[in-house]
């Protein structure tokens, strides 16, 4: 009996069957239908379609002007979602009515008034893609901050990770095929009224995940919200945190630089359609993602993650001096297999990270370490038009005429190959190094589980306590 007494009060964490999984996956593909388009279209619809490689400067200050509304809006909401103590929970709710605003901001980036000239072109795009990646941040920063609020159990949060990411590499899928079939078409008319469509799904699916999964509510009742000074102090405190959101700055930037990158190695490298490319990549990224619990079970997630980014890294540096189709067409099926990390691992990370900060400060505050993290890894994505776009205006790159592709000069071809392959394969190399300092692993690691399970019982018995008073 005195065992049982000096027993340590544990909670056992909460079990999803498929079929929550599968509604779990579903705002991811919402959300990957439309941020997949975006960012894969964005860059050369500014570029090329609309003609802005003439007007760079202009392309210029929507990136610096996007990463100023980014440092701002991510850990405004992150921190304002960690100290809500709104009824129906600080995630959820959030997530549910800003979903019919992010289709809207979608759809009417793809309007932009080119008749009016670079100027209004400008300005539209400056508003629209602000507001836009306002709506994007409110709805997926919540999104992953819940998954490591809704069950404490490793291999649940990976199994949750897995359906998100293989929903997500399909969103990613049509987010390529869509505009590809539809972008040479006669006119921008018939992509237009696609984005349509998809700006409406999109948001009806994130809507019913919302719909399917309910908040911890002793995290908004129980736990006292930390100060915004205080929890930056303790945010920018936590080495595990400032490891990730380091190797994570280069995981964003590869990301971005290769969504953006497909239909130029497509139209000007091996001239063939970006479908065929996507297979390469796609292919084995939706077969690795189900290896990766065998991973975990091996490796563990860190030692897991690092031995993908190696993969992809290598794979895309090589990427850079293939010659053809097919020898192309292999380094990007290896790349591939290297993304898994980045996709699955991170976020699994990053609920690490929220563990071992609950321990420390008595407060689950995912929100926060989101925040910040996009905070200092969104940029990235501005980067990521910048870089191409600056490349292109100094090798001589000449845009399209209407649906015509011109020849360009050797200069430009170097250009493509070096922000497609050479850029992003190290951008991976170095997040992987980086890994190796991150502390959250081995005998440490599982005491800090351990420690979360007895502190999450007794908020339980505490909320217990104040519904009862």
């Amino acid at each position: 009996m005195e065992d049982i007494e000096t027993t340590p009060m544990i909670k056992e964490p909460r079990k999803f069957d498929t079929t929550h999984r599968a509604y779990w996956g579903l705002a991811s593909f919402g959300g990957a239908i439309i941020n997949g388009i975006y960012a894969a279209m964005l860059s050369i619809f500014v570029t090329d379609y609309l003609g802005l490689v003439n007007a760079a400067d202009l392309v210029f200050y929507i990136s610096i002007i996007y990463a100023v509304v980014n440092a701002l809006n991510d850990p405004l909401v992150g921190i304002l979602s960690d100290r809500s103590r709104a009824e129906k929970g600080r995630r959820i709710p959030f997530m549910k009515y800003t979903a019919p605003f992010l289709g809207l901001t979608f759809i009417l980036i793809w309007f932009a008034p080119s008749a009016f000239g670079e100027i209004a072109v400008f300005i539209w795009l400056l508003i629209m893609t602000a507001l836009y990646d306002t709506a994007y941040t409110i709805i997926f920063l919540l999104y992953s901050a819940l998954l490591p609020e809704i069950t404490e159990d490793e291999k649940e949060r990976n199994g949750l990770q897995v359906f998100a990411s293989f929903f997500s590499l399909i969103g990613q899928i049509l987010g390529f095929v869509i505009p590809d079939l539809l972008r040479n078409l006669p006119g921008l008319l018939p992509f237009q009224m696609a984005m349509i469509g998809v700006g409406v799904v999109g948001s009806l699916l994130i809507i019913l995940t919302t719909l399917k999964f309910e908040e911890r509510p002793e995290f908004t009742k129980v736990d006292e919200p930390l100060g915004m000074k205080d929890a930056l102090v303790h945010t920018f405190k936590s080495n595990s945190f400032v490891t990730l959101v380091s190797a994570n700055f280069f995981q964003i930037l590869m990301q971005s630089l290769i969504l953006g990158s497909v239909f130029y190695i497509a139209d000007y490298i091996v001239g063939t359609s970006s479908i065929i490319l996507l297979v390469f990549i796609f292919l084995p990224l939706l077969i690795g993602i189900w290896v990766t619990p065998k991973l975990i079970d091996k490796f563990g997630v860190v030692k897991g993650d690092q031995i993908l980014l190696f993969i992809g890294g290598v794979s895309l540096v090589t990427l850079t001096f293939m010659p053809d189709l097919i020898s192309i067409g292999i380094a990007l099926s290896f790349a591939g297999i290297g993304f898994v990390g980045p996709l699955i691992f991170t976020n699994v990370l990053f609920a690490q990270v929220a563990d071992e900060d609950e321990v420390e400060t008595g407060v689950r505050r995912e929100g926060v370490f989101f925040g910040i993290n996009a905070l200092i890894t969104k940029p990235a994505q501005s980067i990521a038009l910048v870089i191409p776009t600056a490349l292109l205006a100094i090798s001589g790159f000449v845009p399209r005429v209407g649906t015509v592709i011109q020849p360009q000069p050797f200069s430009a071809i170097v250009a493509m190959r070096i922000f497609t392959g050479l850029i992003p394969g190290l951008c991976l190399l170095i997040a992987g190094t980086i890994l190796f300092l991150y502390p959250l692993k081995g005998a440490y690691w599982k005491e800090v589980q351990q420690k979360v399970l007895e502190m999450h019982k007794e908020k339980e018995e505490r909320l217990k306590a104040m519904e009862r008073s």
